[in-house]
């Protein structure tokens, strides 16, 4: 019981780190990033609804859609998939309330930001993913549209659906910055950026932060 709570209290800190990491990117005022940009084009436009809970909201359209692809291969345990959208949201506004003095103007400043907020995500996801518990909605998603996707294209893999997914979200948040705002709005050459950095930003942390290969370790030991 102990070893399977420590599992837990790693995954929901990397979840905590996470938003911290998508507070600093998107106060970076070049663009938030690319899973966050839908949510924050709609904070922006209904500014009656926080960050978080435009955050909250989508990813629990997340949960309903991995739900309906996968049915009855959609595993009880991963409803806490809500309870982690809750923190995870909640922390996002705490972040972003907390940065909220934050407003850099000179180019130097917003980059050296965003890349601080791309390598605390990369931080965030490393922890979160290395005591191998529950999926966050966001992968929770594109591993259900991945999983129904190789019933009929077997050859198509987890990393490409992912990156099509990604790029949809971008598509549909620069549609919608046009639609309510008649220009990019929230979105920019940062989202870009995060998209291409985090991934490596992760590799050097997995590389480096051996206190990772602990937290991995843990799923291995018998309670």
């Amino acid at each position: 019981m102990k070893v399977i709570s420590l599992r837990y209290f790693y995954f929901f800190l990397g979840i905590i780190i996470n938003s911290f990491g998508i507070a600093f990117i998107t106060k970076s005022n070049l663009g938030t990033s690319q899973i966050s940009s839908i949510p924050y084009i709609f904070s922006l436009e209904y500014t009656d609804f926080s960050f978080g809970l435009t955050t909250f909201i989508f990813n629990i359209i997340f949960i309903l859609i991995e739900i309906a692809l996968l049915r009855r291969d959609f595993e009880p345990i991963q409803f806490l998939q809500i309870v982690a959208n809750i923190i995870f949201s909640f922390f996002i506004d705490v972040s972003m309330n907390l940065l909220s003095a934050f407003e850099p103007e000179i180019v130097i400043v917003k980059l050296i930001s965003l890349f601080i907020g791309c390598f605390i995500l990369a931080i965030g996801i490393s922890i979160e993913v290395a005591p191998n518990v529950i999926v966050v909605p966001g992968e929770g998603v594109v591993r259900a549209l991945a999983l129904v996707i190789a019933l009929k294209k077997p050859q198509i893999k987890f990393g490409t659906v992912k990156i099509y997914f990604d790029i949809t979200l971008i598509v549909i948040a620069c549609i919608l910055s046009f639609i309510f705002f008649g220009e990019l709005n929230g979105i920019g050459i940062g989202t870009i950026i995060s998209a291409l950095f985090v991934g490596k930003c992760i590799n050097i942390v997995n590389k480096y932060f051996k206190f990772l290969t602990h937290i991995r370790n843990l799923q291995y030991i018998k309670s």
